[in-house]
């Protein structure tokens, strides 16, 4: 019998609308997104269901929106089955979901972090100074390369999302030198990315360091669930708050943490939160590696009954 890894979505997987329909159906998600609300002091509800676009994209309101709606999701379905995982990961933001889902940390504490972790990620590099390209069809190596080309300035990689596919982070003027260079260099496409700072890169090792700060007031405990970390594709092995603060300023090793799951007898990710994003990387990732896995993905209501239904007819 294979084993069965959550997987969480972090920033850009927002949607306006968002959790709605799980809020107004469904009253374990909906007790869960209230008290996010209630958490913040603020109708963070109101942002997701029928805010704007660009409301829902400042930082500090994704970051609360998206865990929010994740771990609604996930206490939905524990309501209806019995699910029982043997790892959790996140994206980025995602790893406190994560480690929510592990009970290494209380839902309203994660919130609060997150909030304050998407402002000082915002307001560390003042807007227009930094950020982010996705670099499509170059392998890793090839990427590194590119980068090392760029002389004076702060190019790095964010992302390791799937072979592929990697995001850059850093200076503003450097990105646009690199989309240049990226594309001379063969890349399918080289495309800026529609975020308001360089995440994942060392200008935002400041923010680390105010996070850190917070981080000192939460309680943290060892995950009961093995929780793999971005910053080194391993398990917490105690509370992690130094892999927290590391986390905003290092590349996000997902197609790494993917594939040692893989090879550890891994055949069952169910995605939860918004989006199908982890669900396209995951896939490549196990096609590259030749693994037949099972990919879910449980959004709202919809998605959330017919996982029920999978689940209840013993498919996992």
């Amino acid at each position: 019998m294979g084993k069965i890894a959550l997987v969480f979505p972090g920033q850009g997987a927002q949607y306006v609308g968002m959790a709605k329909d799980i809020y107004e159906k469904n009253s374990k998600a909906k007790s869960i997104i209230d008290d996010a609300c209630s958490v913040l002091d603020m109708d963070l509800k109101n942002i997701m269901f029928e805010g704007s676009d660009e409301e829902l994209s400042k930082t500090e309101n994704t970051q609360p929106a998206i865990v929010a709606h994740s771990i609604a999701v996930l206490e939905a379905i524990k309501e209806e089955v019995d699910l029982n995982y043997d790892a959790c990961l996140g994206l980025s933001l995602g790893e406190y979901s994560a480690l929510v889902a592990a009970d290494a940390i209380d839902f309203k504490d994660a919130v609060s972090l997150v909030k304050k972790r998407g402002r000082y990620m915002q307001d560390t590099v003042p807007k227009g100074q930094g950020a982010m390209a996705a670099i499509l069809g170059l392998d890793r190596s090839k990427v590194e390369d590119v980068i090392k080309s760029i002389d004076n300035g702060i190019v790095e990689v964010a992302n390791y999302n799937s072979p592929g596919q990697i995001v850059i982070s850093g200076e503003f003027d450097k990105i646009d030198e690199a989309i240049v260079r990226f594309k001379e260099n063969g890349a399918k496409r080289a495309v800026k990315l529609n975020v308001s700072g360089p995440f994942h890169s060392s200008m935002l090792k400041e923010a680390g360091k105010k996070l850190s700060k917070e981080l000192d007031k939460v309680n943290i405990m060892k995950p009961k669930v093995s929780v793999l970390s971005n910053v080194n594709a391993d398990y917490y092995e105690d509370e992690g708050k130094d892999l927290l603060i590391k986390q905003v300023s290092s590349s996000v090793l997902w197609e790494d943490s993917i594939e040692k799951l893989l090879d550890e007898g891994y055949d069952t990710f169910i995605e939860i939160g918004p989006g199908k994003t982890l669900k396209a990387f995951i896939k490549k990732i196990s096609s590259s590696k030749g693994a037949n896995v099972n990919i879910y993905n449980v959004d709202g209501v919809e998605s959330l009954n017919e996982f029920i239904q999978i689940c209840r007819n013993g498919e996992i």
